[in-house]
């Protein structure tokens, strides 16, 4: 029987408020000590797998409308990380800054939030093996007169702090506007306050998916590997677990199955 999702930390952090996380431990759902699997694996809470991720960021991770948890394409890979080590799955939210830093480790074993495998960000954090392969897209209104990157130049356009995404606007002569997280940059765009938006394809693609009012503009093929990360030498053994899990998600298919499940039409 899988293990149910402890209740979520709504906590926003900041990436130097994920200096201080002692107190979301608790909040994630229960006791904050440390303790053993049953395979001798410390983990930060008792019985628990604790994921730090940055909700929202559809539809790897958000909230269920009806019961309040978290569900999402990264949420579905933990759980089975989570039932392969025999532990209850506990999520907290963080921002994605804080994540990257590699600040976490405190109050999170890992995290998962579409966190692209770089070499910059390796100097913080370990990561696994990886789970998907996602590029850029740009988006805009459709009577923004954006039909290309260089149209763009000049024009309000919507970026996620401290993502590739942003990284790329500013390395092509954009003048990004950065969000904390893409709920709010895709608000931006949808509430006229930007009039494009450039991210991950799986992400942005989601958010505008039957709405006429929104266009692809352009894909930029940046293959971009996803994987789960641990802060950096630290956790080795809870990475080879995330390692096991996505290899057997990978070869007996299920890995497919949920990126059809949250991807179709990509």
């Amino acid at each position: 029987m899988k293990n149910r999702i402890s209740r979520i930390a709504l906590l926003g952090l900041t990436a130097t408020a994920a200096l201080t996380l002692s107190a979301c431990g608790s909040s994630a759902g229960g006791d904050a000590k440390s303790g053993d699997t049953d395979g001798g694996i410390t983990t930060v809470s008792e019985g628990k797998l604790t994921v730090c991720s940055d909700i929202p960021y559809e539809p790897f991770e958000m909230l269920d409308e009806a019961s309040g948890e978290p569900i999402g394409f990264d949420i579905d890979i933990v759980q089975a990380v989570a039932d392969d080590m025999g532990l209850e799955l506990a999520v907290v939210d963080s921002s994605f800054e804080a994540i990257t830093s590699g600040l976490f480790g405190t109050d999170c074993d890992i995290a998962a939030s579409s966190i692209t495998i770089t070499d910059e960000r390796k100097q913080n954090v370990d990561f696994s093996d990886p789970y998907y392969n996602d590029a850029l897209v740009l988006i805009a209104a459709k009577d923004a007169g954006i039909t290309s990157i260089d149209d763009a130049k000049g024009k309000t356009v919507g970026v996620q702090a401290a993502t590739t995404g942003a990284v790329y606007a500013a390395d092509n002569g954009l003048d990004p506007i950065e969000f904390e997280d893409s709920g709010q940059q895709i608000l931006a765009l949808t509430a006229g306050n930007t009039v494009a938006s450039l991210g991950n394809q799986s992400v942005l693609k989601f958010a505008i998916k039957g709405n006429d009012d929104f266009v692809v503009v352009e894909d930029i093929p940046t293959d971009e590997n996803l994987g789960i990360i641990v802060p950096k030498g630290k956790n080795a053994e809870i990475l080879a677990e995330v390692n096991k899990t996505i290899k057997r998600l990978t070869d007996s298919g299920e890995l497919a199955e949920l990126e059809a499940k949250w991807f179709e039409g990509k």
